[in-house]
């Protein structure tokens, strides 16, 4: 019954289109109009990934810092490591960046040599005050000399901030409104005001001035994301037209699945903006995605035609039954296609969430579009002349083809040992598989901004935040010297950690609120003693300058604290070994009966996040392949069959993880989508295989092997095509300058190519082998759906 109705469903579907041309194409010219007007609600992101739900404890507690102390990402830094900045004119144009950039109404606040305040007492008042570094600026290099010294041998307080002693590298602290952080503002902020000051000093000063700051990378970074999408589309339209027209040798052919595409991408962007979406490093993928997906509809469809043409020459004939016997099957794989990416949707992670949503509808799409567009505008044309349906007859297919039938034939037994052996290496490869939660590790190796990632971890031991935030549980604790203590205890063990910067908290202002007491002697750069406590607190809440400075560390009430450290690129493994190492540490000092201690910071954030995604993922992972077992059930009704099916599409998955431990690409967020997708799309190949084989099985009284090579002839000619596409598609991704889009790219096209070969190699001979077990009716009942209608 479930076969009558969608033999007549499908016929009925045909009739439709073929009699509605005019209306359909109408229609489909309205979406899309209306859709390209969706365009103007794109937005590009300008906050990191949050890969975390926000109801993980991990978000909680940054939030709750945030309220506290707001944002952290908003430091942007300016260095130079060049003994000639201490001359005169070059050390006067230093300081004249520096007011050039405080001006700017989204910089709230720049610490450099020019407005560098230094704490001082005053015995008249008994308080301390603030008084510039210097008050007129130096004309001379005795006089630029005497700052030096003073900054790098009387100025601990500002070491690791301001400079690095050992290697007398001088920076610039712009810390930008926290308002504008995450809005375009900062975009507007970096490339028109920003970028042009920093070319300009270079020029003047003939000095390499490094930058970097979290705001400023991800500036540059969501730029490259925008510049790619461009690059991505036209390089995936070249190469598959470039194939498509290989194969076809048919202009006309090309240029229909070109229109095919071009129309899937605008609806692709289109859907972003009617979805309000931001543009990701994941969703700006999509696009390109559904040229490389929507290639191998055009393919089936066309191929078809131009089969059903050289039967019969009858074009009304041939488009309806292009459409009710390839329109099925193809529905059947593009719905496979889009469950693959459609379990991104369970992970809670808002960033896959997204991305599974608006890349699930746009394939379903480009199938609806290719099903109608094809055989719509095929019906307008002239029917295929005969050197159009050459490509029929090529004989290094027939030589491909036979090929694979002769290994099929003869050589199972090689075909098993090899796919064991590939098995066994790839599970040792499993094994050496690291995860990896860095920030910056996908950002482009060649830019520029990322060598200054690395001058800035060598030389002020990293730009990413990392804050540890202690709350005393009483008004004021945290000001009370046993607290004091405790936190420069953690602070100690920050600083013998070489992957963290020297931290930044009230335990430096209160060791400088000594040293200055002491009249700015350098050896007095110690929290004070019991004794000293009294007299130098008495001082400290006398000055108002000593309150404001206090604000950057210590919450309102006194309660709440923050350390602030920076932390180098390192995985993950690492940095839960640095991690447990606090832990131990803060638990042993900062007791949690008496002390909230939290960890947090964006850095923080991304590798828990990591961690989480690929638990997440592995769990989507697992619910693809439950999905396509049901469908697969759904269709063929049996259970060995389920088996067999899904071998070839789950031992390229394993053959690439192997890959990944041996060549040493990680886990990461982007590396992780590789096995769904590519499942989804790979299992396509196998129902094809398995229809066309259920049918020949029918037709041939159950004569296995006679099923088997006639369905590896049907299907072997457009499963090589459509993967050769595919496996080209996905490479476009290698030319991306994000490590994590090139692993995507390098990692899809592989297992396809794997899958291909697994399914018109290992998949035949397996039917082969069992074909005892299942080559009777019982095993094989009659399908719930014929994907593939008798002719």
């Amino acid at each position: 019954m479930a076969n009558s109705f969608s033999t007549g469903f499908w016929a009925n579907v045909s009739r439709i289109i073929l009699r509605n041309r005019i209306l359909i194409l109408i229609i489909l010219a309205a979406a899309t109009v209306f859709l390209a007007m969706q365009w103007k609600n794109m937005r590009f992101t300008f906050t990191e990934a949050n890969l975390l739900p926000d109801k993980h404890p991990v978000n909680i507690e940054y939030n709750k810092f945030l309220e506290i102390f707001g944002e952290e990402g908003n430091l942007i830094v300016l260095a130079v490591k060049d003994s000639s900045l201490f001359t005169t004119k070059k050390f006067n144009l230093w300081n004249k960046l520096s007011k050039q950039l405080n001006a700017f109404p989204e910089v709230d606040l720049v610490i450099s040599t020019d407005n560098l305040q230094t704490l001082a007492k005053d015995t008249e008042k008994e308080e301390f005050k603030l008084e510039p570094f210097f008050l007129e600026p130096p004309t001379s290099s005795k006089e630029i000399e005497a700052l030096k010294t003073k900054l790098f041998e009387k100025l601990p307080f500002y070491e690791g901030l301001l400079f690095n002693k050992e290697t007398q590298t001088i920076r610039i602290a712009v810390y930008l409104d926290k308002d504008i952080v995450n809005t375009s503002v900062r975009k507007d902020f970096i490339f028109n005001d920003f970028e042009p000051l920093v070319k300009e000093f270079e020029e003047e000063s003939g000095l390499d001035l490094r930058v970097s700051g979290m705001p400023y990378i991800r500036t540059l970074n969501s730029q490259n994301i925008v510049d790619e999408i461009g690059v991505f589309i036209t390089a995936a339209l070249l190469i598959t037209s470039l194939i498509f027209f290989f194969f076809f040798r048919s202009f006309r052919a090309t240029f229909i699945s070109m229109v095919v595409v071009i129309i899937g991408v605008m609806w692709a962007f289109g859907i972003l903006g009617l979805l309000h979406y931001e543009i990701t490093v994941l969703t700006a993928l999509i696009p390109p995605l559904i040229i490389v997906i929507g290639i191998p509809n055009c393919i089936f469809f066309i191929n078809k035609y131009q089969q059903e043409i050289r039967k019969h020459g009858n074009q009304a004939k041939s488009l309806q039954r292009v459409i009710s016997k390839i329109g099925n099957a193809t529905l059947m794989t593009n719905v496979t296609t889009a469950a693959g990416f459609a379990t991104f949707i369970v992970t809670e992670s808002k960033l896959l969430k997204e991305f599974g949503i608006v890349a699930s509808i746009n394939i379903l799409v480009i199938f609806i579009l290719s099903l109608l567009i094809i055989p719509i505008v095929y019906s307008f044309m002239a029917l295929p002349k005969r050197k159009h349906l050459k490509h029929l007859n090529k004989r290094w297919i027939e030589a491909f083809v036979n090929w694979m039938e002769k290994t099929v034939k003869n050589y199972r037994i090689s075909v098993y040992v090899v796919s064991i052996v590939l098995l066994i290496a790839c599970i040792i490869g499993i094994y050496q598989i690291k995860i990896s939660g860095s920030l910056i590790e996908d950002m482009p190796k060649k830019a520029a901004f990322f060598e200054d990632i690395r001058f800035f971890e060598e030389e002020f031991d990293g730009i990413m935040p990392l804050e540890i935030m202690v709350d005393t549980k009483r008004r004021n604790g945290v000001m009370r010297l046993p607290t004091l203590r405790r936190m420069q205890d953690v602070e100690d063990l920050i600083r013998e950690t070489p992957e963290l910067s020297d931290p930044i908290s009230v335990v430096n202002l209160v060791k400088y609120s000594k040293q200055a007491y002491y009249n700015g002697n350098p050896n007095y750069f110690q929290l004070p003693n019991n004794q000293e406590n009294n007299f130098i607190l008495s001082y400290a809440r006398k000055s108002s300058s000593n309150a404001n400075l206090l604000s950057s560390f210590v919450d309102s009430t006194g309660q709440t604290a923050r350390i602030t450290t920076f932390m180098k690129d390192i995985g993950t493994e690492k940095m839960e070994r640095i991690e447990e190492s606090l832990w131990n540490k803060i638990n042993k000092v900062l007791p949690p009966d008496r002390y909230d201690v939290t960890m947090t910071g964006k850095a923080f954030l991304f590798t828990k996040g990591t961690k989480y995604l690929v638990r997440n993922l592995v769990i989507s992972l697992a619910l693809a392949i439950l999905l396509i077992s049901l469908f697969m059930a759904y269709m063929f009704r049996s259970f060995k069959m389920i088996i067999i099916s899904l071998i070839p599409n789950l031992l390229p998955l394993l053959i690439t993880a192997g890959m990944m431990g041996f060549i040493g690409i990680p886990i990461k967020p982007s590396t992780i989508l590789v096995f769904s997708i590519a499942f989804g799309i790979s299992v396509d190949d196998t129902i094809h295989f398995l229809a066309k084989y259920r049918q020949e099985l029918t037709e041939s009284n159950w004569k296995i092997k006679r099923s088997v090579y006639a369905a590896l002839r049907e299907t072997g000619v457009s499963m090589f095509y459509t993967s050769i596409v595919l496996f080209f598609g996905f490479s476009v991704f290698m030319i991306s300058s994000f490590g994590g889009t090139v692993a995507l790219g390098g990692l899809v096209s592989a297992t396809l190519l794997f899958a291909m070969l697994a399914n018109l190699i290992l998949l035949p001979s397996l039917l082969l082998s069992l074909e005892k077990s299942i080559a009777n009716k019982a095993v094989l009942k009659k399908p719930n759906i014929n994907i593939l209608e008798k002719e």
